[in-house]
């Protein structure tokens, strides 16, 4: 009796070793990689108690949570963001080194999704991901489930689609912002029928007359940042003077719209429906409405957080309820967070000035004139770069790499200039901490013979109004990375963690090998 007890026992012993060896091994049916605009940490954190109970408070809570995630290269963008998440690469390695950047053959700027090639679904908007240019988390899935895996990717911008869906995808869509409509690129193969059908009945295009944002909350409850109002606001976006749709992909209402077309997906395609491994990318938008400060709209960030919980919370709910969450692996980061705070006017007297990038060039010309001779040496700026004419410098017999940093050093002299950087130093000179991030960033193709590191304080005045004046603030912004689903433990982290970590760790997660760009070594995830 003693020995079948014992035998029994074994038994039962192997077969849960071996089941639980067997759900480890399993490769989720579903990767959901969710990128939100402007998220930072400290925020949602001191909005807690704004919150419901299942959606950022339910992360915090059964996720793997990193609380300060950080970006191995300068001028973090949307764009930028996006495809090193992606790619597990900087822009030095795939190529995207912003939303835009001047295109040396043209002299003009360039969408880093731009392609003539591909006509657009619902937009005139020619698109692909050919100017990215290390394969992508979703490139791998297609090579390695010998494209039986399903991709697709939506956001409210162009440019996170497409990124996020990679070389290989089976579509990626986005919002027209002057009709409303959901739109695509003929690069990727589907655009189906679903989405024609949604775009003629249901897009926001037939409800934004009545959207109306408010406070969520009674406005009392918004105290967690300094608020100069009395009132809560109200915005009717169809009674607003500039483009509607431009406004909503600034608001928290970005979000639902995003929610309702993965209904659709899951509804009318056959996405995490097998035991192949589908991937969906999502992006979110937490940033301030219309680019303005948190001085002036306090509560408005707020309250995007807010909706930003709900969405997430319905999100889960869906997901849930279609495939199962312990079917579904969940990345959720941040693209970076850029401060929209206007200029100090002398009231704090803090050290502040304006930076202009043409007269600067303009300068430069003048100075390169008086040691070479008559000529136009500088072609072009743009985004704190300078161009120099490569084609006079090769015809007057004159060294580059010596032009750009006499260059460099003349640059420095200016006021609120805090350093200035050569090609040939970003690309061959000495290390050190600071000029490693700039030279992650830098693109030899792509990017300017001069970069200008501009004091903090001041303000670059874009002077062509292809954007908005920025001003420049150094200090440091916590960002969160968080892996959900799947059975994964709770777990909450400070260390750092560089976010070009995110795409081995998720491909090692689905058996499958990192894209081929990416260097850095995976984070372990424990079930």
């Amino acid at each position: 009796m003693k020995g079948l007890i014992t035998s029994i026992i074994t038994v039962l012993t192997l077969s849960g070793a071996q089941a639980y060896a067997e759900t480890q091994d399993k490769s989720p049916k579903l990767v959901i990689g969710i990128t939100i605009d402007q998220l930072r940490t400290d925020y949602l954190e001191s909005f807690s108690p704004l919150y419901g109970e299942k959606g950022f408070k339910r992360l915090w809570r059964d996720g793997k949570v990193y609380r300060n995630i950080q970006y191995s290269f300068d001028n973090v963008d949307r764009s930028s963001a996006v495809a090193s998440i992606y790619t597990g690469a900087p822009p030095a390695l795939n190529g995207i080194i912003g939303n835009r950047w001047l295109d040396v053959s043209t002299l003009r700027p360039v969408s880093c999704v731009y392609d003539a090639n591909y006509m657009g679904n619902y937009t005139d908007e020619t698109s692909s991901p050919t100017q990215l240019l290390t394969s992508t988390i979703a490139d791998e899935l297609k090579i390695a489930t010998r494209n039986r895996g399903l991709i697709y990717a939506i956001s409210p911008f162009r440019d996170a689609a497409i990124l996020a869906a990679g070389h290989s995808g089976n579509g990626a869509f986005w919002i027209n912002q002057n009709t409303g409509k959901w739109c695509g690129t003929t690069y990727y193969t589907d655009f189906p029928w679903w989405l024609n059908q949604y775009n003629d009945k249901s897009s926001i295009d037939f409800r934004i007359s009545n959207i109306v944002w408010t406070p969520y909350h009674s406005f009392d409850k918004y105290g967690y940042l300094p608020e100069w109002r009395d009132n809560g606001f109200k915005y009717k976006f169809e009674d607003e003077r500039t483009n509607k749709f431009r406004r909503i992909v600034t608001s928290p209402y970005a979000n639902e719209e995003v929610n309702a077309l993965v209904n659709e997906l899951f509804e009318k395609s056959e996405l995490g429906k097998d035991d192949v491994t589908d991937m969906l990318s999502l992006n979110y938008y937490a940033g301030n409405y219309m680019n303005k400060t948190v001085q002036e709209a306090a509560t408005e960030i707020q309250d995007a957080y807010v909706r930003l919980d709900l969405a997430l919370a319905n999100l889960f709910e869906l997901v849930d309820k279609k495939v199962g969450l312990d079917n579904v692996l969940f990345f959720i980061t941040s693209t970076g967070y850029v401060d929209s705070e206007s200029t100090d006017l002398g009231i704090y007297r803090i050290p502040s000035g304006e930076f202009h990038l043409n007269r600067c060039s303009a300068l430069l010309n003048m100075y390169l004139m008086a040691i070479y001779g008559e000529g136009k040496y500088v072609e072009a700026y743009y985004d704190q770069q300078i161009y120099l004419n490569h084609k006079l410098i090769e015809q007057k017999n004159l060294v580059l790499s010596d032009i750009q940093n006499k260059s460099a050093d003349f640059l420095m002299q200016f006021s609120g200039v805090n350093t200035a950087y050569s090609a040939q130093q970003l690309l061959s000179g000495a290390w050190s901490p600071e000029i490693e991030k700039i030279r992650n960033a830098y693109h030899r193709k792509r990017s300017g013979d001069l970069y200008i590191s501009i004091l903090p304080g001041w303000t670059i005045v874009n002077e062509n109004n292809s954007s908005l004046n920025k001003v420049v603030r150094d200090g440091y912004i916590p960002m969160p990375l968080i892996f959900f689903g799947s059975s994964l433990k709770g777990e909450h982290i400070d260390t750092p963690i560089s976010v070009d970590r995110i795409a081995p760790t998720v491909t090692q997660f689905m058996r499958i090998r990192a894209p081929n760009g990416s260097k850095a070594p995976p984070i372990t995830l424990k079930r």
